[in-house]
């Protein structure tokens, strides 16, 4: 997640046709990922050996993954950005990254399915939705770019990461201030992924730009879902 200088001209920068364009197609390969991101998910809940899967990857572990899989897509997205790569393994990185996600988010979604509450999904799904709204509202209006923010996310999610890490040596709870820290944390890396989109990407790297995009929404998503289900009293910190 560390700032680029990237020598392609950026969308801000570009044609108002190219730019509108730029970010329909960006914003629709979102839509879609996410789209899929539910459909593999719903298969993955209720199919015959998601107890298992979801009973092996509880706790600390589950969240060590979801960070890590989050910084490491960063990364991998503003290579894709800086580079040539074909959109064909840009769309295989997308892909692969939203079935990569819906299996380690399957442990949250299995309990906060059939243990959490009724509605409790839907709920996070929705503030995730109101969130990221805002958010996307606050860029485009203001055309700020907060790419300086990356530096900052970097530092924040290896701290993250080292919580984690003693939390599983030590066997203490990360509990629900840290899931609250850990909402603004990625609502921060939603603000920066979408500043990207306008001001890091070019106007024909709107799988990347979707994909980095991706990749901040479901860790909000995933820690709001853990802050309701521990207000239910239903969350597996």
């Amino acid at each position: 997640m560390k700032e680029q200088v990237y020598d392609l001209q950026s969308a801000a920068n570009s044609p108002a046709s190219e730019r509108a364009s730029f970010i329909r197609k960006t914003y629709a390969h979102l839509a879609v990922a996410i789209l899929g991101f539910i459909a593999v998910e719903y298969y993955l809940v209720h199919s015959p050996f998601a107890a298992k899967l979801a009973s092996s990857m509880t706790g600390g572990m589950s969240w060590l993954i979801v960070i890590g899989l989050f910084m490491g897509v960063s990364y991998i997205a503003n290579k894709l950005a800086v580079s040539k790569t074909s959109q064909q393994m840009q769309y295989l990185g997308l892909g692969l990254f939203v079935v990569a996600e819906a299996i380690v988010f399957l442990p949250l979604l299995y309990i906060a399915t059939f243990y959490a509450g009724e509605g409790v999904i839907a709920t996070a799904g929705l503030m995730t939705l109101l969130l990221v709204g805002g958010i996307t509202a606050t860029v485009f209006i203001t055309k700020k770019d907060f790419s300086f923010m990356g530096s900052f996310l970097s530092m924040g999610g290896f701290v993250a990461l080292g919580f984690i890490i003693c939390s599983m040596i030590f066997g203490f709870s990360l509990g629900l201030i840290f899931s609250s820290i850990m909402v603004v944390f990625a609502g921060g890396a939603v603000l920066y992924s979408t500043s990207n989109v306008l001001h890091q990407h070019s106007t024909d790297q709107h799988v990347a730009a979707a994909l980095s995009l991706f990749a901040s929404v479901a860790l909000l998503f995933f820690y709001i879902l853990q802050v309701l289900m521990s207000l239910a009293g239903g969350g597996d910190d």
